[in-house]
C-alpha cells in the first residue's frame, strides 16, 4: 500500500481526511482527501500498478469501471452512442473558435481513436495521443497518432482531454504539458465530473472509481490548476454541443451501448439542461493559451 499523501497537488495547501472507499478490484480501501482551499479532492494512496489496472479486462469493460467498453465501441462505431460525444465536442469547441479544414487538433488521451476519427471524416486535421493498451489498436486501424509531444510543441489550435484528468496524479503538470501544445490564443477543453455538489460526501459519489479516478475537480479547482499551468480560464457555462455530451453521459449510466430510435426521440435539449443544473458538468471552464 501507498503511503498517505496530505498535500494539495494544485495549490499547495494541507488537505482533510474525507472517508474512504473501496475499490472495485481486489476489495482493496483507498483514502480520500480534499483542500479546503481550492477544492481539489484526491485518492490520497493511488494503486499504481497500471498495468493491472488498465489491462485488457479494463477495456472491454471488465475492469475497475464496468460502464467503459471501448472495444465495443471500437468495433461498432456507426452503432456506439459515443457518437453523440463526439459531435456535442465538435459542436462545443466550434461554439469557442473558429473549426476547419487548417485546423490543427490534438485529442491528448484518445482512447481508441474516435473522436479524430469522427473530426478527420468531417475535414478536421485532427491527430491523437494516446499510450499503452490503444497504441498498437490505433496503428492497426491507422489512426494518426503523435509520439513524442516536445516535438510538437506550440502547433494546435485544439486540445481536447475528454476524460483524462481524473485519471492522472499530478493534475497541474498533465496541463502544462496540454497547454505546451497550443499555438498562442488556441485553447484547451476538457471535461471530467463535476466535484463541487458531492463536496460534503465526496467519498459516496459514484464518480469516484479509486483504481482509476484519483483526481476530482471543482469548477474553482482547475481555474487554479489552468492558471497555475499557463493557462487564462474561462467559464463559458452551458452552450452548443453540451445536450450531445450529456446526452451520451446520461445513455452510458444507463448502460446503453448503441444508439435507437427510443433515445432519438426524447426531447434531450430540455433533458441535458436539467441534468446539468444537477451535475454541473458545462460549468469547468476552458483554458485558453496566452497569446
Amino acid at each position: 500500500m501507498n503511503a498517505i499523501d496530505e498535500t494539495c497537488k494544485v495549490c499547495g495547501s494541507a488537505t482533510e481526511p474525507v472517508g474512504v472507499v473501496t475499490g472495485r478490484l481486489r476489495g482493496r480501501t483507498f483514502h480520500v482527501r480534499r483542500c479546503g482551499t481550492c477544492g481539489y479532492g484526491f485518492i490520497a494512496d493511488p494503486w499504481t500498478d497500471y498495468g493491472e489496472i488498465y489491462s485488457d479486462a479494463y477495456y472491454a469493460g471488465e475492469g475497475a469501471d464496468p460502464l467503459v467498453d471501448y472495444v465495443f465501441e471500437m468495433e461498432h462505431v456507426d452503432r456506439t452512442i459515443r457518437r453523440y460525444e463526439w459531435r456535442g465536442i465538435a459542436a462545443r469547441v466550434h461554439a469557442l473558435t473558429p473549426v476547419g479544414a487548417a485546423t490543427r487538433w490534438l485529442d491528448y488521451g484518445c482512447g481508441t481513436g474516435g473522436l479524430v476519427t469522427y473530426l478527420r471524416g468531417r475535414g478536421v486535421d485532427a491527430v491523437g495521443f494516446e499510450q499503452g493498451w490503444s497504441v498498437p489498436r490505433l496503428r492497426e486501424r491507422e489512426v494518426p497518432i503523435v509520439d513524442e509531444l516536445d516535438e510538437h510543441a506550440g502547433r494546435y489550435d485544439v486540445v481536447t482531454a475528454i476524460e483524462v484528468l481524473e485519471h492522472v496524479l499530478d493534475p497541474v503538470e498533465e496541463l502544462r504539458r496540454m497547454a505546451a501544445l497550443l499555438r498562442p490564443g488556441g485553447l484547451l477543453f476538457l471535461t471530467t465530473g463535476n466535484a463541487e455538489p458531492h463536496r460534503e460526501k465526496l467519498n459516496e459519489w459514484n464518480y469516484v472509481i479509486p483504481e482509476i479516478h484519483v483526481s476530482f475537480f471543482e469548477p474553482r479547482t482547475l481555474v487554479t490548476a489552468m492558471e497555475r499551468a499557463g493557462l487564462r480560464p474561462e467559464r463559458p457555462g452551458f452552450g452548443p454541443g453540451w445536450t450531445d455530451i450529456i446526452r451520451f453521459k446520461a445513455l452510458k449510466n444507463l448502460k446503453r451501448r448503441t444508439v435507437s430510435p427510443l433515445d432519438r426521440a426524447l426531447p434531450w435539449p430540455v433533458l441535458a439542461r436539467a441534468l446539468d443544473r444537477r451535475i454541473h458538468t458545462s460549468a469547468h471552464p476552458v483554458g485558453w493559451a496566452p497569446r
